[in-house]
């Protein structure tokens, strides 16, 4: 593939010292052992020493050799052999060929340079190339210093991935002989832009722009007919700057050198077709990843015969034409997250093939579409395919075993597709040089024979949820010395891990998960290579041995491990620690306050008991999920220095105490569940300060005083602040912890939409006072539940704001007053108990309070006497009852007696049998068991039924008093 960008540069650099040195001459190059003819120039040496006293930090020694009399031996410096002035300055960060710096900090990597870019450069009179890029040479200001205009010999600046901020400064327009121009910054966009681009058109030797994630928004639509002006061009990198538009029409098009144009990550929004630069037919390289471009490619799309690498992908509904046939040079097709809804096979009709077998085209990238249909023996006429991307999309039957005669293949993704049938030998008979093979998420099995001699080296293989077992695929071991990534996870695997398995050599990466593995694992697992090792949802038993040294995430949940965890834990890489589900017991060791990196440790639903280490070391962690053990003492207070936290579980333990007023300083958090300890005292006012948060839960503890005010500022349950905390993507994707929420008056089990879910659950404390206003203001809460406490006061007017509310139980209370009826206006409420408060007046009607507990609506009410309508009480001088709630004769006249008789025989019933026991001992023992099983029930049993008794005993002799008078 030929990348014009190296070949550009180079020839720009050439080209500069040749005519700056005369004919012959050589320069002097960085630290080279050639001394320069007529020496360092003194007042350029001190230039560069001026240059050098501004650069703050050095950690790397770049300019440990700026010392001396000759600078032309420094590193960085070239001079010309003639004359001895310094031609070229090149500090730029060193990267290796595969390094991208595009996504990095550059303030934040301590090998760079840091400081300012001195004026003293202006002394170097005859400096034509300067490249400081990937340095931290902001100055205090942080702008670009505007007297780089003032280096008119320049041909060649590169100032890339400085982190600028401010304006490019328009006396870059001076340097008349620039011919490489690269003022791109990294896509962090550190607020460099630019509302004037029209000093471009000063530089006509111009041949390379670079000007990626500059902010171009303020230049309007003119930005084409600019870079019109420019016909030396070859080059135009424009990615990350805002355009809002390429549907400009030139009267006449001058661009005809260019070689490479990225406009990726722009906002155009229009159809491909209305776009300017097809006209470009030198093009070699088109780039318009996530442009927002649409719609059918034009036929001018055919005349760009030079074309190498045509990338539209991350775009919608592109519509693919004959015009792609005639590219037979293409070496790099990328379509991906077009969302293509077409039959496979219109494509790969489409695709260019100029002779009976393309051997051009190298990488196709089809991810992430809706492609259909099945995958035919053409594919074998692409013999050059190195890379074929097909994952994620709908494709259908068997794969065709031509796929095995693509013998330049590298890299195989068929993942997340519906293929089916068998994979075999055939499909590999001559992928010599295959390194990645991703076939998860498809119905395959794969059969290979455990003597086959395998061609090729695998460096990563997924099978994910393919058919593997039940016996464990002993062709694995053939590939254990160079696989670096396996998942084999969800493959039907029974039994035991095999011992040789473990002889990994380079893997870093292992998911065996969600198979049926038994057995225990190695007794020292401390010097594998493993940095990911999932072993979840299996059935593997036994102690867990020390950990990988260099392990980052650990998953061994939802097994049955039993003993205590490891005692030493020597894992200084670890981020991600999930070892729930099991039968782990003892104490968390101190060792694990050593992991400064932890970032996720989730020890849930385990043994564990004593209290929680205090890690005052640990000030990553993102996420905490100790519940469901018997850990003691109180509120850890080392997580006051974990201010990233985002998720706090610590329910069904036995903790106790206060919880702490810094608390708010988590400012992350967005799921808080303490419920069923021993928490006391006052619920921090500073909670309310939490403003993300959308989980609470401080159910089953001993709070006691007012509910905090200031609830309307947790902005995270309302409908402009909630958004979903991404607990699946930091367990590899799996997140299978099981929540039991009390909602809709039963507890549910939650797994992964627990994310989504907004809840306050105060129920089973000591609170008193009001219900506060506030609380109305959270239109994104789905669940309520202040039931058990002993609140007063009335229910919130404003109630039927929460226009999200599922389930709202305020029962077993002290409220009083009428019960709102803005609450009909709770068009998703599915459940409701007010029961056993003071409530008052005429019950409210209509819309989803009609559909809630209709076979006896009156169970949400009960326990109020003063109410009426659904109950049997009338409610004089309110009107009648709601049709939909009358019940007819047969329960308003059911008599007192009966319910008197019901309950006596049970009483009588009881006695007999607890007489019988104290004479027969197992029946005894058998009874007492149960009957703390059943007592609950029992006692709720009575009082629903003696209050239910009492008021219509009550409501018959009202009538009965008002028709005999």
């Amino acid at each position: 593939m030929s990348n014009p960008l190296p070949m550009l540069t180079l020839t720009i650099i050439c080209a500069t010292l040749w005519l700056t040195s005369g004919a012959g001459g050589t320069g002097t190059d960085t630290g080279g052992d050639n001394s320069s003819g007529g020496g360092c120039i003194p007042s350029e040496r001190a230039a560069l020493l001026s240059f050098k006293k501004g650069i703050t930090s050095d950690n790397t020694s770049r300019l440990g050799s700026w010392h001396g009399q000759d600078c032309c031996r420094w590193r960085g410096v070239t001079c010309s052999n003639l004359t001895g002035n310094v031609l070229m300055l090149h500090l730029a960060y060193p990267m290796n060929p595969d390094d991208d710096l595009y996504y990095t900090d550059v303030c934040d990597d301590y090998t760079t340079l840091f400081g300012e870019i001195s004026r003293s450069l202006l002394f170097l009179r005859h400096l034509e190339h300067m490249d400081l890029s990937w340095n931290c040479l902001i100055g205090p200001k942080g702008r670009m210093p505007s007297f780089l205009g003032s280096m008119k010999n320049l041909r060649y600046l590169n100032l890339s991935g400085v982190p600028f901020k401010g304006s490019v400064p328009p006396q870059l327009g001076n340097l008349s002989r620039l011919q490489y121009l690269d003022l791109g910054s990294s896509y962090l966009g550190y607020g460099i832009y630019s509302k004037d681009i029209t000093w471009l058109t000063n530089l006509p030797l111009l041949q390379y722009l670079g000007m990626g994630s500059v902010n171009l928004s303020g230049i309007a639509g003119h930005w084409p007919h600019i870079l019109n002006m420019l016909p030396s061009l070859r080059v135009i990198s424009l990615s990350f700057c805002w355009l809002g538009s390429a549907n400009q029409s030139l009267a006449f098009f001058n661009l005809t050198k260019l070689e490479k144009l990225d406009l990726s990550f722009n906002n155009f929004h229009h159809t491909y077709i209305s776009s300017w630069f097809w006209r470009a037919t030198s093009l070699k390289h088109l780039v318009l990843k996530d442009t927002g471009l649409f719609g059918e490619l034009p036929d001018a799309l055919g005349n760009l015969t030079s074309l190498v690498v045509l990338d539209l992908s991350g775009n919608a509904n592109i519509t693919i034409t004959q015009g792609l046939k005639n590219l037979c040079g293409l070496e790099i097709l990328d379509l991906s997250a077009n969302r293509i809804n077409r039959d496979i096979a219109e494509l790969m009709d489409r695709l260019p093939l100029c002779t009976r077998e393309n051997l051009q085209l190298q990488e196709l990238h089809l991810e992430y579409n809706s492609f259909t249909g099945t995958l035919t023996s053409s594919i074998g006429h692409f013999r050059s395919l190195s890379i074929l991307e097909l994952n994620n999309n709908n494709l259908r039957g068997s794969v065709p075993t031509e796929i095995g005669t693509l013998t330049n293949l590298t890299s195989l993704d068929l993942s997340n597709n519906n293929f089916g049938g068998v994979i075999t030998e055939e499909h590999f008979v001559g992928l010599m040089n295959l390194k990645k093979i991703h076939l998860s998420f498809n119905n395959l099995s794969v059969v290979l024979d455990a003597d086959w001699i395998q061609p090729f080296r695998l460096e990563s293989a997924g099978f994910a949820s393919c058919h593997l077992g039940p016996m464990f695929p002993v062709w694995l071991r053939q590939q254990l010395v160079y696989i670096t990534t396996l998942d084999i996870s969800s493959t039907g695997l029974v039994g035991n891990i095999p011992d040789w398995f473990w002889s990994f050599s380079r893997a870093g990466s292992l998911d065996m998960s969600y198979n049926q593995l038994n057995g225990n694992l190695p007794t020292d697992m401390s010097g594998m290579a493993f940095l990911e090792l999932n072993l979840g949802s299996n059935n593997l038993t036994g102690q867990m041995p020390p950990f990988p040294r260099n392990i980052v995430l650990l998953d061994i949940s939802n097994n049955s491990f039993s003993g205590i965890m490891p005692h030493k834990i020597e894992a200084p890489l670890l981020q991600t620690l999930v070892m729930s589900s099991n039968q782990i017991g003892g104490t968390i060791p101190k060792s694990i306050c050593k992991l400064k990196n932890l970032s996720f440790l989730d020890l849930s639903n385990n043994l564990l008991e004593g209290e929680i280490p205090q890690c005052s070391d640990i000030e990553r962690l993102e996420y905490c999920l100790l519940g469901n053990n018997s850990l003691s003492g109180t509120f850890p207070a080392f997580l006051r220095n974990c201010t990233s936290m985002v998720v706090l579980d610590l329910a069904w333990n036995n903790l106790s105490g206060r919880l702490p007023s810094w608390i708010w300083e988590l400012k992350d958090l967005q799921f808080l569940r303490l419920s069923h300890n021993s928490f006391s005292g006052n619920i921090p006012s500073g909670i309310t300060n939490l403003s993300f948060l959308q989980y609470l839960d401080l159910s089953g503890n001993y709070f006691f005083g007012v509910i905090p005010r200031h609830l309307s500022n947790l902005t995270g349950m309302t409908m402009k602040g909630y958004y979903p905390f991404d607990i699946f993507d930091k367990t590899v994707s799996k997140f299978d912890d099981i929540w039991l929420v009390m909602t809709k008056g039963q507890q549910l089990k939650y797994s992964r939409e627990i994310a989504y879910f907004v809840s306050i659950d105060l129920s089973g404390n000591y609170l008193t006072g009001e219900i506060p206003l506030g609380i109305t203001s959270l239109d994104a809460l789905m669940n309520l539940n202040l039931s058990s406490n002993q609140l007063g006061g009335k229910i919130p007017n404003n109630i039927g704001a929460m226009r999200l509310l599922a389930s709202l139980d305020l029962s077993i209370n002290k409220l009083s007053g009428e019960i709102p009826w803005s609450l009909s206006n709770l068009t998703s409420l599915s459940y409701m108990n007010l029961s056993y408060n003071n409530l008052s007046g005429r019950i409210p009607s209509g819309r989803q309070l009609d559909t809630l507990n209709v076979d006896n609506p009156s169970l949400m009410y009960i326990g109020n006497s003063g109410l009426c309508g659904p109950l049997q009480n009338n409610c004089s001088g309110n009107g009648s009852f709601t049709p939909g709630y009358h019940r007819g004769n047969r329960q308003k006249f059911e008599p007192a007696s009966f319910y008197f008789s019901l309950v006596l025989g049970l009483v009588v019933g009881l006695w007999t049998v607890f007489c019988a026991l104290l004479f027969i001992n197992t029946w005894r023992v058998a009874y007492l068991g149960l009957l703390d099983k059943v007592y609950d029930k029992i006692y709720v049993f009575v009082a629903v039924k003696w209050a239910s008794m009492t008021m219509s005993a009550a409501a018959a002799e009202r009538e009965h008093t008002t028709n005999t008078m």
